[in-house]
């Protein structure tokens, strides 16, 4: 028997994410861990936007939501032999330091899919290989620098 979809649209949706990636309802921000991880571990993306996919015995939900800025945030970083970013989505990326943006004090990276924030905590990890020179902001890894733009 094939599964139910459910799909709501963003106007419907009884959730949202604010600028730094956090998730409010009408009664407030989130605040019980688990369901902040089951939240961001279920965004996905598609021709229609982002959007928090659910699938049960009975149907498959998929929950488009409105968000601020951007539904995906660098929320760990991991220097290893690459600079290995965790999303809040539980994705990783290896950091390309030419994706580098900044935009009103506020660091991303661009990917063909997506643009992705740097949260606080993971901003503080990576601010070691980032340096201000003449009022420019560059990421200086293996002696090389890059510009962030």
């Amino acid at each position: 028997m094939e599964k139910r979809k459910i799909i709501v649209s963003k106007e419907d949706a009884v959730f949202r994410m604010d600028k730094n990636g956090i998730w409010h309802n009408e009664h407030g921000k989130f605040e019980h861990p688990k369901i902040i991880k089951y939240f961001n571990a279920s965004i996905k993306k598609d021709e229609n936007g982002y959007y928090v996919h659910q699938v049960t015995d009975d149907y498959e939900e998929k929950v488009y939501f409105p968000y601020e800025d951007t539904a995906l945030f660098v929320v760990d970083v991991k220097v290893q032999e690459e600079i290995v970013l965790i999303l809040n989505n539980n994705d990783t990326i290896i950091l390309d330091p030419q994706k580098l943006f900044a935009r009103d004090d506020n660091l991303y990276l661009q990917t063909q899919d997506h643009r992705i924030k740097f949260a606080q905590s993971a901003l503080l990890k990576i601010s070691k290989f980032l340096e201000e020179k003449k009022g420019r902001l560059f990421f200086t890894i293996k002696n090389k620098s890059y510009p962030v733009q």
